[in-house]
């Protein structure tokens, strides 16, 4: 299956001379789509032992191995993956780009946001530009290519495969299989290799069990308001320590906040943040996992336009002192640009919050997303006044 990010890495490495940095949860596609975006790339892993000892040499010894003396017609592409997972990876990095990068175009891979592991290393500032891989949407099951601009027309995924992602999650070998028995023990297999490899190798958090306690938790909770005090209580520790642990988890993509929109950026930070999974698939089917499914949309969305340069973007949520609530604020360059309610069904009356925010904010649009609702052919953003939406065009124009 062809994904949309090994076309960005196509862009990107005939556009830029920096190293192209490609992260994301394990098994999402990384190594995959960057082993196609080259016939024949150089690949290097961390987790290969033979490789392991020629980065331990340093950049000389790839460059060797490579053979990079020799004058080719063309810079030779190169893949490190999972090599932050090497004490000196940053180091590293510079030294090869530094010496090495007019003759090669590097892309580099990783299982966690690349940041997590601060333990030494020179700064790679103006080396690189990132590129953060999510699960497949509804939007990157009909298109393979970057779109011109931020949206996309409206376009309809059949029905087998719209359920299919709701069942089965975005990840793509559970998606591709739909077998039941065969996604839950793969759901079961990468939950133990985050927790007792991942969660070890990249942190210095001791506490294993505790933690798996906490993401429990989160996943009974996931669309909800983060209750520090509860989630402290439940794994015996202190409110600072779930906050720290939070933080791990979501640098290690197995969950992700939203805050609420303030004007006041650190007022928003004093706020409560919403935690949602990354994988819907490990929720029950019920509105949680809905509008969880919807908000792993708007991630990938705001993220993706921000890693291609098209502005600053941002995902939160609205909530006022008379408990008025929306689920999503999608801001752009710090302006409410959409909202979106999620329901279940469209029978559900257009929400009065929904109109009452889009006037309180200046959002260009605000729409009710109603999940059972059929594809309707016509674009969701050509429309300014607040609308009940099919969930399936809305996603569709997405990315």
């Amino acid at each position: 299956m062809k994904r949309i990010y090994e076309s960005a890495l196509r862009e990107h490495h005939r556009k830029y001379r920096q190293m192209a940095l490609l992260c994301g949860p394990r098994q999402v596609g990384k190594t995959t789509s960057c082993l196609q975006v080259a016939r024949s790339p150089a690949y290097y892993s961390w987790d290969n032992q033979a490789h392991r000892l020629l980065i331990s040499r340093g950049p000389d010894a790839i460059a060797g191995d490579l053979h990079l003396e020799r004058l080719r017609q063309r810079p030779l592409p190169v893949c490190f993956d999972e090599i932050h997972k090497y004490s000196k990876w940053k180091t590293f990095l510079k030294g090869f780009f530094d010496v090495y990068g007019p003759r090669t175009q590097v892309t580099v891979t990783g299982s966690s946001r690349l940041d997590v592991y601060k333990r030494g290393g020179d700064s790679l500032m103006g080396r690189y530009f990132l590129y953060r891989m999510h699960p497949l949407s509804v939007a990157e099951l009909m298109h393979s290519g970057v779109a011109e601009g931020e949206t996309r027309p409206p376009r309809r995924l059949a029905e087998a495969s719209w359920q299919d992602l709701l069942r089965f999650g975005g990840f793509p070998e559970p998606f591709l299989k739909a077998d039941v028995r065969f996604a839950n023990r793969w759901k079961r297999l990468r939950q133990q290799q985050l927790f007792r490899e991942d969660l070890r190798d990249l942190t210095r958090v001791q506490e294993v069990a505790q933690v798996e306690v906490l993401a429990e938790l989160v996943r009974q909770q996931s669309g909800q308001l983060a209750n520090y005090s509860h989630f402290a209580q439940r794994v015996n520790v202190s409110v600072d320590t779930v906050r720290r642990w939070l933080a791990v988890l979501d640098s290690l993509h197995y969950c992700f906040a939203v805050r609420p929109w303030f004007r006041n950026v650190a007022k928003s930070l004093r706020k409560e943040p919403k935690i949602y999974l990354r994988d819907w698939s490990l929720l029950e089917p019920s509105g949680a996992r809905l509008e969880t499914f919807v908000a792993c949309h708007l991630l990938k969305a705001v993220q993706w336009w921000e890693d291609l340069g098209l502005g600053t973007y941002g995902l939160f949520y609205l909530r006022d002192k008379q408990k008025r609530e929306v689920d999503f604020l999608v801001a752009r360059n710090n302006q409410p640009w959409f909202l979106v309610e999620v329901k279940s069904s469209q029978e559900r009356p257009l929400s009065d919050a929904l109109r009452h925010f889009q006037s309180q904010t200046g959002a260009l649009h605000a729409f009710q997303a109603a999940l059972d609702m059929p594809f309707v052919d016509r674009d969701c953003f050509a429309i300014h006044e607040p609308m009940i939406v099919s969930a399936k065009t809305l996603l569709s124009q997405l990315v």
